[in-house]
């Protein structure tokens, strides 16, 4: 029914409540958690108490599926503005979950895992739910922000308190613990020796976040505490490029995931299709065919699954980044060659947010791009021309 911060309550059922008013498809069913500290309105019949419904709850039956059949469905945002429905198969996805658990974040059954993320984003769902359950490890739920819960302190906190031994964030968590504490006086408070490593994505690792990072952990209980960055997609559900910390840790060179984990055969493409020499910058594809986990179709849109990731390189998948591939086989992703931009860690679509800007009676044209912002990456911003005698 709300949110809880330091300083305010945000109540969360109005907003749902609105957003719903205008939906195409609403929903049947809404379930509340109602909070003391502001209880839900709610509308008879198509809301419902999440206490009461867990005390009328009993366990059900597994059932058997077939590895290909659908776990999910999962929607990021697509350059025309409609989101694309990723779907996600079941045994594929289980089996490329679990390996990465080994090979890509060194975890071993019984590690303490978290994922510092939504469950609604694919991090979420791959590294908060899936994976580390997978591979027999505690994985760490996380309601509040990586500051003003109640400070620049609460990662480091919840690292002392659950002894985590993996932490995985987005470089924006750790931009905003930087702002707010920059001489990371409020880490020495806390003995976070039982971390091994400090894993990040989502977006670009920018190279004076890596170093700022690197700085502060050189002098944590631990010393040394290697912070790496990787890069994938909702659509693949793990990671396509990182250092491998399980198999064989690759020296780091900053600004760059590293090399492609198996089963990917990342190239660079030009815009004819050639492959890029060492340094010049392209499109980054993965040959085909796609390793476990990776999406096998759009929910319903087959046809847009080739037009949007196969047609313009046949035989690739096209991630729709822009990146080089150093001599040393060293991949650097430099950022979207589509319209989409990513805020926070999060990917929104400038087409769509054009879309409802356009919708406004006001409006004549509209255009939505993003720029550069020291915490969050990119933010967007929007010009409008407005109609004649407005």
């Amino acid at each position: 029914s709300c949110g809880i911060e330091f300083t305010k309550i945000i109540e969360y059922k109005p907003l749902v409540d609105k957003a719903l008013e205008v939906s195409k498809f609403p929903p049947e069913n809404i379930v509340v958690l109602q909070r003391p500290q502001a209880k839900a309105t709610m509308q008879s019949g198509r809301d419902h108490d999440w206490n009461e419904l867990m005390s009328q709850a009993s366990p059900a039956d597994p059932v058997s599926l077939d590895a290909t059949d659908p776990l999910y469905i999962l929607y990021t945002s697509g350059t025309t503005g409609l989101p694309k429905g990723v779907v996600r198969d079941n045994g594929g996805h289980a089996v490329a979950l679990k390996y990465s658990m080994k090979a890509v974040y060194n975890t071993d059954p019984g590690d303490v895992y978290w994922a510092g993320s939504d469950v609604g984003w694919v991090v979420g769902h791959s590294y908060i739910v899936y994976a580390p359950l997978l591979h027999g490890c505690t994985t760490i739920v996380y309601e509040g922000k990586p500051v003003r819960t109640p400070d620049a302190g609460a990662f480091w906190r919840m690292i002392a308190e659950h002894k985590i031994n993996t932490f995985f964030t987005a470089p924006t968590a750790f931009r905003a613990v930087k702002k707010e504490d920059p001489e990371a006086k409020l880490l020495k408070q806390y003995d976070i020796s039982s971390l091994r490593t400090l894993f990040l994505a989502g977006e670009r690792l920018d190279p004076p976040t890596y170093e700022w990072l690197t700085e502060i952990l050189k002098e944590a209980p631990q010393p040394g505490i290697p912070v790496v960055d990787h890069w994938w997609q909702t659509e693949t559900g793990w990671a396509i490029c990182s250092n491998p910390m399980g198999i064989e840790p690759q020296p780091v060179k900053n600004g760059s995931p590293t090399f492609p984990m198996p089963g990917y055969n990342v190239q660079v493409l030009d815009e004819v299709g050639e492959i890029c020499k060492p340094g010049e910058t392209g499109n980054i594809v993965i040959h085909l065919p796609l390793p476990p986990s990776c999406l096998p179709t759009l929910w319903n849109d087959d046809e847009r699954f080739k037009q949007s990731y196969l047609s313009q390189y046949p035989g690739y998948y096209l991630t729709g980044d822009e990146g080089i591939k150093d001599e040393d086989g060293y991949i650097f992703v430099m950022g979207r060659t589509d319209d989409v931009i990513n805020v926070a860690g999060h990917r929104l679509s400038t087409g769509e947010m054009e879309e409802l800007i356009a919708g406004h009676p006001a409006v004549a044209e509209c255009a939505v791009t993003g720029i550069d912002d020291e915490l969050r990456g990119q933010v967007p911003v929007g010009f409008v021309v407005l109609k004649d005698g407005i």
